[in-house]
């Protein structure tokens, strides 16, 4: 918990004695939330050390939930015990400024500040404005602390297997590696021959540097740090660790940024690490993943209230940078959704149609919230790194200026209900934000041959993760998933999304020829699927790739694949969810 401090007295104090009480009593509950968002990492070093992974699922959904449950309980208890601060907003502005005085100057000064911010908002039902907050000014460069967050090795002799077990022990585990010996062999061996493989053979590794913390998620952990040169370039290295009944081992040993982006992915359940030294760490996985915005790194170590702070002011950035401001996004219009983006932005924007178009196919529409409730839900799960993590703003404001007026003019009358004008300026009162993708049918109309098969493999793999992530999209057509930088695809609307487990698993091929009849399953409730439609759903144009998805995945068109996945999730299984080729694997008993 943060120390206490003792503000300083001012005469606005004296004006109600009941600010500085309440101020107080607000900076006890932010410290206990901070406290227990703290405790939350070490628990899941400890379901690491104890192979104990669903408890490792448990806390990431507990981390994601802590921010917003404390302000709902927060502020109902404030009201409960001042109404009078609660109701007048003049007393919540001298509160707010006894408040900064509490937690001036500890390192979590924003934090302190997002969370009071918060509750503003939740009392007085406030619009959200990047301007809030000065994100330049919230990334402190101390030497002090950056010595503290990383841990250097210099490599006068190369590196040797000594300074590899000292990275290896860098997390303090309670538990000890299998056999560390063969580990730190197999470790050296592994960069020496990456490196070999590499732009970086001709050169001399002079320098390693890592985090100075465990990253944990689901089953595994990770060492995370950078191999430096003498020619001043520098490469990832990415230490994956699992943890058997023999002991903890090395799984692989990565060093192409390539592999870095896919292991950080925001289509990822978010990092546990133990460093509360956020900023830093944030830093240093954008110097070794350049292409990745800033607010990602920061939502994928888990502080999302900091990510958005920081994706909304690079959107500013970027829309203040650019002639043309917000089109319509590229790919077929959103039968649900309507996306927009400006082209030189790094992210796609959404919004949620008052009602469907009338190419809906899904029955009775449940409305906007129940969209928004999908949306949040895949934000709360494991995404199996096949599915884009979506940043929710509620009520928030963005410059008129931005929009062109053709977009403009279709949000405000397709959007009515979630879309209007206030004062010059256009209030959402709910907004989406995700990384910006080629949509698939978009891809492939210029992709070559081999770019095509790729995406078309990946697909396959996109939906497999998916299933094991209890996500059945029973949209399957290829305009609702998208691919990225480096080739993989994505599914990124979520409107019709369906818990895989309450989904009815049927076919027609166990019918004679010649029946006429209608199949029972036409007469069952909820969402019927049948496997071997799979394709024709995907509605992929050009047919010799849809032979080429069938070839090298066909177990997704058979019942037994979807119902053995259903059985796994049933009895709880905790999916193993690979976010690196196997080729790049040591295995356990190598």
């Amino acid at each position: 918990m943060p120390a206490q401090k003792k503000p300083v007295e001012s005469s606005f104090v004296s004006e109600n004695k009941l600010i500085p009480v309440v101020s107080r009593w607000l900076y006890e509950e932010y410290s206990l939330f901070y406290k227990e968002f703290l405790m939350i990492i070490d628990l899941a070093k400890i379901a690491f050390e104890k192979r104990d992974f669903a408890s490792s699922v448990d806390a990431s959904s507990r981390r994601l939930a802590l921010y917003s449950a404390s302000i709902v309980e927060v502020s109902k208890r404030l009201k409960q015990a001042y109404p009078d601060i609660h109701d007048n907003s003049d007393c919540w502005h001298e509160v707010e400024r006894y408040y900064q005085q509490l937690i001036k100057d500890e390192y979590a000064e924003d934090i302190g500040k997002a969370y009071l911010h918060s509750l503003r908002r939740k009392i007085y039902q406030d619009e959200w404005r990047a301007a809030d907050f000065s994100f330049s000014e919230m990334t402190p460069n101390d030497d002090k602390i950056l010595s503290r967050v990383m841990v250097s090795y210099e490599l006068e002799s190369g590196l040797t297997e000594d300074v590899v077990e000292s990275i290896l022990n860098i997390p303090q585990f309670i538990r000890s590696y299998g056999d560390m010996s063969h580990e730190r062999q197999r470790v050296l061996r592994r960069i020496i021959e990456n490196l070999a493989r590499s732009r970086h053979s001709s050169v001399q590794m002079v320098k390693v540097e890592m985090i100075n913390a465990g990253f944990y998620r689901n089953r595994g952990a990770y060492l995370v740090g950078r191999l430096l040169f003498d020619s001043g370039d520098f490469v990832p290295l990415i230490i994956a660790l699992l943890n058997e009944e023999s002991g903890i081992y090395v799984d692989a040993v990565l060093t192409s940024e390539t592999y870095a982006h896919n292991i950080f992915s925001s289509t990822l359940a978010n990092f546990h690490v133990t460093s509360s030294y956020y900023h830093e760490v944030s830093a240093l996985l954008k110097s070794i993943m350049p292409r990745r915005p800033l607010g990602l790194h920061y939502s994928t170590i888990g502080y999302n209230h900091l990510g958005k702070v920081a994706v909304m002011s690079e959107l500013e950035s970027e829309l203040n940078e650019c002639e043309t401001g917000l089109e319509t996004a590229v790919g077929s219009p959103g039968t649900v959704a309507m996306g927009f983006a400006a082209r030189n932005s790094a992210y796609n924007l959404k919004v949620i149609r008052d009602k469907p178009t009338k190419n809906y196919k899904w029955g009775e529409f449940g409305g906007v919230e129940s969209v928004i409730r999908k949306y949040t839900r895949v934000h709360e799960i494991n995404r199996t790194g096949s599915m884009l993590d979506s940043i929710i703003y509620y009520k928030i404001r963005l410059d008129r200026r931005w929009f062109s007026p053709d977009l403009l003019e279709e949000l405000l009358t397709e959007a009515a209900e979630t879309v209007s004008l206030v004062d010059g300026d256009v209030v959402f009162k709910y907004l989406i934000v995700q990384i910006k993708l080629t949509p698939l049918p978009v891809y492939l109309e210029t992709a070559t041959e081999k770019q095509a098969e790729t995406a078309i493999a990946n697909l396959g793999y996109c939906i497999k993760n998916n299933a094991a992530a209890n996500i059945f999209n029973r949209d399957l057509d290829a305009r609702n998933y998208g691919i990225g930088s480096y080739s993989k695809v994505y599914l990124f609307d979520y409107d019709a999304l369906e818990d895989l487990t309450e989904v009815k698993i049927r076919t027609n091929l166990d019918r004679e020829d010649g029946e006429e009849d209608i199949p029972d399953w036409y007469f069952e409730d909820g969402v019927v699927f049948l496997p071997e439609e799979l394709i024709s759903g995907l509605c992929i144009p050009q047919r010799h790739l849809s032979v080429l998805f069938a070839r090298r995945h066909r177990n997704l068109l058979t019942t037994q694949y979807w119902t053995a996945i259903q059985q796994d999730l049933l009895s709880g299984t905790v999916p193993s969810v690979s976010v690196y080729p196997d080729n790049e694997r040591f295995g356990g008993s190598e």
